[in-house]
């Protein structure tokens, strides 16, 4: 049987309305980690802009990360920003008198320094967990700048479009491992740890080529399929009946 042109023209402006929402998130994997426990972290960003490749990532760290390392990674420069605590925090080795509190990745727009529209890149980092944040979601703000000037703002909660990428903090001694589907949002009923600062300023959206323009788009399209439907079902409607009649 032939699919009825409405039915039809619906499935086109459903198909075309997808990529509107189709996004993939910045994430941190592993994202379940427990108190104390020194773990490599792989920040995971797509490219996800037309005509354009992201050449900087800008992370904001949650508050009381002190000891941070980062891994070089090909066509890329890190740059880590320290802020000096308050009060010194007593380790093993001693007193601590500063924290990382921001982490800028740059490329060098070489093949290898720029991340197109449809890949993605992962950049590690090794953090050293503090022991006395079990059971709590820690959000890493974060900014990825585009060549053509735009700016995906990940600084949103976990239901925004752009969400910032979120670990959960479990019990001292457990395991570490990543939960499907958890990538951009804490356990249910917590908030997550944000820092302050540049990259948490605004809401979760995209500057200059946001999420709502896309929907607006998409729901374009989705009236012109509807009404593309109603005139082709109209217009057979009209058509006489050609069927042979039995003798």
């Amino acid at each position: 049987m032939r699919r009825p042109p409405l039915l039809a023209a619906a499935g086109l402006a459903v198909g075309l309305a997808l990529p509107a929402v189709a996004q993939a998130h910045v994430s941190l994997h592993p994202n379940t980690v427990p108190a104390g426990a020194f773990v490599t972290l792989n920040v995971r960003v797509p490219g996800e802009e037309q005509g354009a490749y992201a050449e900087k990532v800008d992370m904001l760290m949650p508050p009381g990360l002190t000891d941070v390392d980062v891994q070089n990674v090909p066509g890329w420069t890190v740059k880590e920003v320290t802020t000096k605590l308050t009060k010194p925090i007593q380790t093993d080795d001693g007193p601590v008198s500063q924290e990382i509190s921001e982490i800028v990745w740059t490329g060098d727009r070489s093949t290898l320094g720029r991340l197109d529209n449809g890949t993605f890149m992962q950049f590690p980092l090794s953090i050293a967990m503090p022991d006395d944040i079990a059971g709590q979601s820690l959000a890493f703000k974060t900014l990825e700048y585009y060549s053509n000037g735009v700016i995906a703002r990940w600084i949103g909660p976990p239901s925004a479009a752009y969400p910032s990428p979120t670990i959960n903090v479990t019990a001292k001694g457990g395991v570490i491992e990543d939960v499907a589907g958890a990538e951009a949002g804490p356990t249910p009923g917590q908030a997550p740890t944000t820092a302050t600062g540049a990259a948490a300023t605004g809401t979760g959206q995209k500057s200059q080529s946001s999420s709502s323009g896309l929907a607006i788009v998409a729901l374009i399209l989705s009236i012109l399929g509807l009404a593309c439907g109603l005139a082709a079902l109209a217009a057979t409607r009209r058509q006489p009946d050609q069927r042979a009649e039995r003798p």
